[in-house]
């Protein structure tokens, strides 16, 4: 409750007049319990609240900026487990708010510099599920799929969403773990160790598709006809072929830890080219928006199509696939299968046996110094690009560890690089 208030509280502070604020949650047992408080703290701090129930987090960004209401509020944990809840605020743009601006609030929150006894009103809405499906089939007008689909909602957010997308293309689908009620059917991370069960219905029901979203639908996994996970990295550069095919070239924008298969697929346009961000969403929308881009994404499955809202978006990247099924002609493992083919390496280094976070300085020093012919993107940690590849080294911002990432042509050379990187950093 002083946490909404103290959101409340700053968009107050930023406005004239009336501040609306949209409110959602994913279907999580503790989420009902979560938004009342978040309700009565938004309330009282002067906020006209619209509530839309359970709704998926680029729902509410739509809504935020359909609106034009002063910010939103989601309840939920994302792709965490189900014991685990929590609380994403999203700024007037429907995004997550600047590093600056989320200090602001936290210490608004710590010091309960928050406005009270405020009477907003509380509305309801459960309309802009609809709405959002709609906008997303305006911006992505997807032709006769042909078969039918499989999609894993993991009893998450994004049900809703997804029924309402297939029923307005009249694409036949079944809808595994379809029921929003929260208790996820299978670990709520949409990795391939987690989808064994929509593998199994994908391959048994001769399916073009599998989908698989996360519990609050903002990023989206791929299962081909043959019942394959789909590399999550591949949602993006599908997305990315989809976008550069059908509205001309433009900027596309990634995180320094998202695959260089992007980079290749805007190479064979002319006028493309790939923008890089800090880690993040919220990094991510600001380079697109600085750079006016015509996509942005990570490389978790996650999509942003700023047409349709700027946050990562299921239901978007579900009908770009779609819709390149229905182009090509072709299975979608064959569409995979004309990807840039690279490989991938991803560890995590302790930094405690060389002091710790204190280390981070000497051992980024030590990353641009391993490779002198290398170009350094020193912006989120460091990452270093070579013609063979790249690697990117992040210090964790609460662990006392860093990230190294690789990726190459094979798998031999991405180990070499993360081998370069670790022997010269001494990690």
């Amino acid at each position: 409750e002083r946490y909404a208030a103290a959101w409340g509280s700053y968009l107050r502070s930023q406005a004239e007049g009336d501040v609306q604020v949209v409110l959602g949650r994913d279907p999580r047992p503790s989420g009902s319990e979560l938004v009342a408080a978040a309700r009565t703290g938004l309330q009282a701090a002067g906020c006209h609240v619209v509530d839309l129930g359970i709704a998926a987090t680029p729902t509410v960004g739509f809504a935020v900026a359909r609106f034009g209401a002063a910010g939103g509020l989601m309840v939920t944990a994302s792709h965490n487990p189900i014991e685990w809840n929590g609380i994403k605020c999203l700024d007037h743009r429907g995004v997550a708010p600047p590093p600056a601006v989320a200090e602001q609030v936290i210490a608004r929150f710590q010091n309960n510099d928050v406005l009270t006894g405020g009477s907003g009103e509380s509305v309801t809405d459960d309309s802009l599920t609809q709405h959002h499906v709609e906008r997303t089939l305006q911006a992505v007008p997807v032709r006769g799929v042909p078969g039918s689909v499989v999609l894993d909602s993991v009893n998450g957010a994004g049900c809703e969403g997804g029924r309402q997308l297939f029923a307005s293309l009249g694409v036949p689908f079944e809808h595994l773990y379809g029921e929003p009620h929260g208790v996820f059917a299978r670990p709520a991370e949409p990795v391939p160790a987690h989808l064994g069960d929509l593998c199994d219905r994908v391959r048994d029901s001769d399916a073009v598709v599998g989908f698989a979203q996360d519990p609050d639908a903002d990023r989206l996994v791929l299962v081909d006809e043959r019942g394959v996970p789909v590399h999550e990295e591949c949602t993006l550069a599908l997305a990315a072929t989809w976008v550069l095919r059908h509205r001309g070239s433009g900027v596309l924008v990634a995180n320094l830890s998202t695959s260089r298969m992007i980079d290749r697929i805007a190479q064979g346009f002319s006028g493309a080219r790939v923008v890089r961000s800090a880690v993040g969403e919220a990094n991510v929308v600001d380079a697109m928006e600085q750079s006016g881009a015509i996509l942005g994404g990570e490389g978790n499955g996650g999509v942003i199509d700023p047409e349709v809202v700027k946050v990562r978006d299921s239901i978007t990247g579900m009908a770009m696939v779609l819709d390149l099924l229905a182009e090509e002609g072709r299975p979608l493992s064959a569409l995979v299968a004309d990807l840039p083919a690279l490989a991938m390496v991803k560890e995590k280094r302790d930094l405690s046996s060389i002091g710790g976070r204190a280390a981070l300085p000497e051992v980024l020093s030590a990353v641009r110094s391993a490779f002198p012919s290398g170009q350094v993107n020193d912006l989120d940690g460091v990452r270093v690009d070579l013609d063979e590849g790249w690697v990117h080294v992040r210090p964790s911002n609460t662990e006392p560890i860093v990230r190294v990432i690789a990726e190459a042509d094979t798998k031999d050379q991405a180990e070499a690089l993360v081998n370069g990187v670790t022997q010269a950093a001494n990690l």
